[in-house]
């Protein structure tokens, strides 16, 4: 990667924690885990109301490469999360954070997967989005997958708690 790429995916996203803080956000806030470094961002979000995580507020991070725009970020959530689209160890799961082009198993065409027009803020609004209607059709979390077909209201509970949960945790 060269140095100008670099500095221009450290610009751009510099740029984007600027207008999240002129015009912050509903149901999220987000910036640098530290000063020094535009590739690694702290983030919270807000549990959307109507849904389970109503009330809660859960912690994640993401980690751009040097690559960005044109590659996507890790997200991972550091708070305990169950969802389908999330796996277990926190990372998510979810179409737009999937490098770009054609899917080799045939689940999701180009343009359901990155493109270099996402911006800290659609990736949020997204899972966000992802957080109340959730995919099960390939499930990151085939066990949460499975409740929330087959027992939602054992699977609404368990998010209640881990909304409360995360309040003790942020």
């Amino acid at each position: 990667m060269s140095k100008s790429s670099s500095s221009r995916a450290a610009l751009m996203l510099m740029t984007q924690l600027k207008e999240l803080r002129i015009h912050p956000i509903d149901g999220f806030s987000a910036g640098l885990r530290e000063d020094s470094n535009p590739f690694l961002w702290d983030a919270v979000l807000m549990g959307p109301s109507g849904t389970p995580y109503e009330g809660g507020m859960f912690k994640a991070s993401l980690e751009f490469t040097q690559e960005y725009p044109n590659m996507p970020p890790t997200m991972k959530f550091q708070s305990t999360m169950w969802h389908p689209n999330v796996y277990s160890d926190g990372r998510v799961c979810i179409s737009i954070l999937h490098n770009p082009g054609d899917d080799a198993m045939g689940y999701e065409s180009a343009a359901e997967r990155w493109t270099p027009v996402h911006t800290v803020t659609t990736i949020l609004l997204s899972v966000l989005s992802m957080l109340s209607t959730p995919n099960d059709e390939s499930p990151a979390n085939v066990e949460a997958a499975i409740q929330w077909r087959n027992d939602i209201k054992g699977y609404n509970r368990k998010l209640q708690q881990l909304a409360r949960k995360s309040m003790e945790e942020i």
